[in-house]
């Protein structure tokens, strides 16, 4: 069985466009109880669905970005066929997970980010882990993972990470000050934020959703926390 998730009648014309396969469309907690072999993800917030609700088979991203290196929807019949005759072809892709005081608030495969609620208003975070500590005021800092460097962290600054680098990007978003720094950092640190001024409600977002609010000085922690696997197309 192969799964797809995705935007309603994106997801329905895609299986629908494949012939002798059985597949669940819905959403992704229902699609992965259904224990599909692959799971197509059509759109990015397909794919960070699938990974907040735990996904542990492959996933085909199409439409997904170019983080994730997604397949075109022409040649995503030709990769299942593939795929299931002799095995997929794929990539690991580290899993942030966000804790507000300890409490665990939500994994995301793109990026995790604080953010002021109130569009341009400036707050000041202090951001750190082993060995190195930074404060800064600023709209806002977003970590990132290779998949996420393409998006919202490039928008503001960041650098575009390899696939393969192990790492994560630390950016901060509209600093007020130029000496606040963008970091590369290995992606087995624990990232430490923390609002250190209460000038204004401060948000959580994972993969773009919000995830709760962060009362000034109460750490949020920030770290990869497994995988996911993502299928490739040799043939692109």
């Amino acid at each position: 069985m192969i799964g797809v998730v995705g935007p309603g009648a994106r997801a329905e014309e895609l299986a629908a466009s494949i012939d002798g396969v059985e597949f669940a469309v819905g959403a992704a907690d229902e699609v992965l109880a259904a224990g599909p072999e692959v799971v197509v993800a059509v759109s990015e917030s397909a794919a960070s669905a699938l990974v907040d609700a735990g996904v542990d088979v492959p996933v085909l991203p199409v439409g997904a970005g170019p983080g994730l290196e997604s397949v075109s929807p022409e040649r995503v019949e030709a990769v299942l066929e593939a795929g299931t005759a002799s095995g997929f072809h794929s990539r690991e892709r580290p899993v942030l997970e966000a804790s507000i005081d300890g409490t665990a608030c939500g994994r995301g495969l793109f990026d995790a980010m604080l953010v002021t609620s109130e569009p341009a208003r400036i707050s000041e975070y202090a951001v750190g882990s082993a060995g190195w500590a930074e404060r800064f005021r600023a709209d806002g800092v977003v970590v990132s993972t290779p998949a996420g460097s393409f998006g919202y962290s490039r928008a503001v600054g960041g650098p575009v990470l390899d696939p393969g680098a192990g790492s994560l990007a630390v950016v901060p978003v509209a600093a007020f000050a130029l000496r606040s720094t963008v970091r590369v950092v290995d992606a087995e640190a624990i990232l430490e934020v923390s609002v250190e001024r209460d000038e204004g409600d401060v948000t959580l977002l994972v993969d773009g959703g919000e995830r709760g609010q962060v009362p000034a000085r109460h750490p949020v922690t920030i770290e990869v926390s497994g995988s996911v696997e993502t299928v490739i197309d040799p043939g692109q």
